[in-house]
């Protein structure tokens, strides 16, 4: 990047400053106490994000049978609210005073309410409860957390016995709210099949979402989910929408939790953000959250409302950096990772109506001095295009290399053609703005040659029409 002149930087908005984004980022587990949400509200506002994922916690909720106690919840709620975030609410998790098996859990963790009647029962009061107390602050509600995993459905994932739990379910939040939207999945392991028992149920005819979670190191991937999912769920209802509920990765390698123990630092965190939700945004998702907003302790072990901290950490996941002592408590303020700027970076350029578009760009291949060989052709090399309804594009590329294993740089010849605007360079890492030298220019008749422009393992984005407001230098 040192042969372009350094122009500016990408201006961040907060979720206040915009009026839709299809990102969204996870807050997930304070029914456990996992994190001190007053420290992060306003650094998770400052991202610029819209959708906020948090869980509804029955037992933290219903401590007497049939009393509720929101205060927690709506201290959530109304605290993202007002700072212009959308939270939207998994249903979850068990009770111990309805369900035995959750009496062996902290706060009834993956222990469903479907094996007596009085569970049941008390499982639809306090969703229609729940609906009915959050009408016009909350709409989209997801039934339960990773169905399909025996994690979350301890005593073994069923799908007909969930598609008739979902069915309940549904009912009974339209009864608290008929506005409300309902989703279903929250799906872990990916099975076709158990999805497919799913929605044999007639499960389809109650949700208008179905949500999914994906955390694999490979882009491609998403994109093999999302389109067998979009098959599967079409063969039911063409107007079923996909929500990519859960992605994310640590940024360190030790601690818990999915793809734990693998060389994950924060750079590498950041490329996989990147690379994987502005994937996903080429897909027709509703909305893609990445988990998680902070790192957190999720290692809690304990009978009923009773926990003790374990000292092996899960919460690496987070944009904000959190300071923990040797038993999982928070030292000090949260602070932003590579990653975060790169959130930041993805929602201010992404935020509001875009489209995924051919544009009149082509990658050529040259002689490159610079890496002393031609110029990278097509292999392992990622690229879309996006129109904003101004008329303004954007020209997003990558070279896909493993993220875990791999750092790349080299260079690509791009041609535009019919744009009258003068490209810049946009790293989405740590949205520098940067203007293409007359030296790396060849202006043809009809259209513009970049010159050996640079390539790396993470998106960089031609801006072709004024999508991004920066700051000057």
């Amino acid at each position: 990047m040192e042969r372009l002149k350094k122009i500016g930087d990408v201006q961040a908005y907060c979720a206040s400053d915009i009026a839709s984004s299809r990102l969204g980022i996870g807050f997930e587990k304070l029914d456990r106490d996992a994190f001190d949400p007053e420290l992060a509200y306003d650094q998770v506002a400052a991202l610029g994000v819209k959708w906020v994922r948090i869980q509804s916690g029955w037992a933290k909720t219903e401590k007497r049978k049939h009393e509720y106690d929101f205060a927690w919840l709506d201290a959530i709620v109304d605290n993202l609210l007002r700072r212009g975030l959308q939270p939207w609410m998994c249903l979850c998790y068990g009770n111990a005073l309805y369900t035995e098996a959750a009496k062996e859990k902290f706060r009834g963790f993956g222990c469903p309410p479907v094996k007596t009647g009085e569970e049941r029962t008390a499982w639809c009061l306090y969703a229609a409860a729940v609906a009915r107390h959050f009408a016009g602050r909350v709409r989209w509600y997801e039934v339960w957390n990773e169905p399909d995993g025996d994690s979350c459905w301890s005593h073994g994932a069923d799908a007909a016995e969930y598609g008739e739990f979902l069915k309940l379910t549904a009912q009974a939040v339209r009864e608290g709210d008929p506005a409300a939207k309902i989703i279903g999945g929250a799906l872990t392991i990916h099975k076709l099949d158990w999805l497919s028992g799913v929605l044999k149920t007639s499960a389809g005819d109650y949700v208008d979402a179905i949500s999914y979670h994906n955390y694999c190191p490979d882009e491609n991937e998403e994109l093999m989910r999302y389109r067998s999912l979009r098959g599967l769920t079409d063969l039911y209802r063409k107007d079923i929408e996909l929500i990519q509920g859960e992605t994310g990765c640590p940024s360190r390698g030790d601690g818990a939790g999915a793809m734990c123990s693998r060389a994950w630092n924060e750079r590498r965190q950041a490329t996989f953000l990147l690379r994987f939700l502005l994937t996903t945004l080429t897909s027709d998702v509703k909305f893609t959250s990445f988990f998680s907003a902070v790192d957190m302790i999720e290692d809690l072990q304990g009978k009923g409302d009773a926990a003790v901290k374990q000292v092996r950490e899960y919460g690496r996941f987070g944009l904000l950096r959190a300071n923990l002592d040797e038993r999982g408590n928070m030292i000090g303020n949260y602070e932003p990772k590579i990653s975060y700027r790169a959130m930041q970076v993805l929602a201010a350029l992404f935020h509001g109506s875009f489209t995924v578009a051919h544009l009149p760009v082509m990658i050529k291949f040259i002689d490159s001095p610079r890496i002393g060989r031609r110029d990278d052709q097509y292999e392992n090399l990622m690229y879309y295009g996006f129109r904003r309804p101004n008329g303004a594009a954007a020209f997003a590329y990558w070279h896909a290399s493993e993220i875990l294993t791999t750092s790349y740089e080299s260079t690509v010849t791009i041609e535009i053609a019919g744009m009258n605007e003068n490209p810049r360079l946009i790293d989405m890492m740590d949205g520098g703005i940067y203007e293409i030298p007359e030296a790396m220019t060849s202006r043809r008749a009809n259209s513009i040659l970049l010159k050996n422009m640079p390539i790396l393992d993470h998106p960089l984005l031609l801006d072709l029409g004024k999508t991004v407001h920066f700051h000057e230098l």
